[in-house]
């Protein structure tokens, strides 16, 4: 049966944001250190509208009205984007620029003239950590990892350029009622006299009384975080948090000024899943909690969800891609806090070794152990 098309994808192209300087006419960007715009051309500082300021509220949108491609106009944006044909990341491209690496995997990837409509982003998190700051770092996590090969290591602390990306999130918000069936048991202890070694001794035996219960419980679900990117192995992107959501702007361009930003592969329908299934987990352990007593059965849950809403977040993160002896190694750093999370490159070198190395202090050790009897 073939699908639906997507309401959010046409074939278009769209502009680029672009803030020029007013004293020079070059490209503005986002300054994280500074929170500002800046011209590196001629040093003139331009401060963000509104910027640093979170007293707008950062609206919600209704997950069903969203579900049957409903939203108003306004909530639909035209992003210019190119697709890599490894990691299937999608990008915003400069028009100006015709081939370029992908800053998620380093694949050489070239632009096309397709566009994408999605619901746009709501509200963003500016980088608070600067460029040289994020390279520190990766290369201080780089020189814990004591198996690394050295020429990774050096080739990446070699001022080798980092890419610095809104990443897009999801999140969702929902107020939960569930009715609850189960059992509370409570250990007790009961003497027994058993045989051991052909004596007769006395063993305390655990024993569980269950009594069936039932009730409700309810909790309203805030922000519920989804990655909405496929572009990254989630362990890596879940592994930078938390995230200080609490610090949110209401979504800005000039944000994103001198930044690349990613367009969102996950669907929302397909992000609440798996928002749901987190819900779903905190809702077992409040049941638990509500049932008591020392052990705890659930027959059965029914849940009533209501009051669904959504947005669609940007998060920064530095990235670093290198291909080194024909393998790619992707590292990502939060770009609010500085944490570090990437794949772990070992040299085959360095471990044998290592193991040679323990292999001959432990004879040593047995040496001496002999000769000293």
């Amino acid at each position: 049966m073939p699908t639906a098309p997507d309401p959010y994808q046409v074939p278009n192209v769209t502009g680029e944001h672009r803030f020029p300087c007013d004293e020079c006419g070059a490209d503005l960007r986002f300054a994280p250190e500074k929170g500002l715009l800046v011209c590196d051309f001629c040093g003139n500082e331009q401060p963000i509208e509104d910027g640093g300021s979170r007293h707008h509220p950062i609206r919600e949108l209704d997950f069903r009205t969203a579900l049957d491609a409903r939203l108003p106009e306004a909530e639909i944006e035209e992003t210019r984007v190119v697709q890599c044909p490894n990691c299937g990341a999608r990008f915003e491209f400069d028009p100006a620029i015709h081939a370029a690496e992908c800053p998620f995997c380093a694949t050489p990837v070239v632009a096309d003239t397709g566009s994408q409509r999605q619901i746009k982003p709501k509200a963003v998190l500016p980088f608070a950590l600067d460029e040289r700051t994020s390279h520190k770092a990766l290369g201080d996590w780089l020189g814990s990892l004591w198996f690394a090969p050295n020429g990774v290591k050096q080739y990446a602390r070699k001022g080798r350029k980092l890419q610095g990306v809104y990443v897009p999130y999801w999140t969702y918000d929902a107020q939960t009622k569930t009715r609850y069936s189960g059992q509370r048991g409570t250990v007790y202890y009961e003497t027994r006299t058993v045989m051991r070694d052909g004596k007769r001794v006395q063993q305390r035996v655990q024993k569980i009384r269950w009594r069936s219960v039932s009730g409700r419980v309810a909790r309203f679900f805030d922000d519920v975080l989804v990655l909405a990117s496929r572009s990254l192995p989630k362990r890596y992107t879940d592994a930078l948090g938390p995230w200080d959501l609490s610090e949110l702007e209401p979504y800005r361009p000039e944000y994103l000024a001198g930044f690349r930003a990613e367009g969102y592969t996950v669907q929302l329908d397909e992000g609440y899943a798996e928002a749901r299934a987190y819900m779903d987990r905190v809702i077992v352990r409040d049941v638990k909690f509500d049932i008591g007593g020392d052990r705890q059965r659930i027959s059965s849950l029914d849940t009533d969800i209501s009051n669904v809403t959504f947005k669609h977040i940007l998060l920064p993160v530095w990235m670093a891609a290198y291909k080194y002896r024909g393998k790619t190694f992707r590292f990502v750093i939060n770009g609010r806090t500085g944490r570090v999370q990437g794949e772990r490159p070992y040299s085959a070198w360095k471990i044998t070794f290592a193991v040679i190395g323990v292999a001959i202090v432990a004879g040593v050790i047995g040496y001496l152990i002999a000769t000293n009897r």
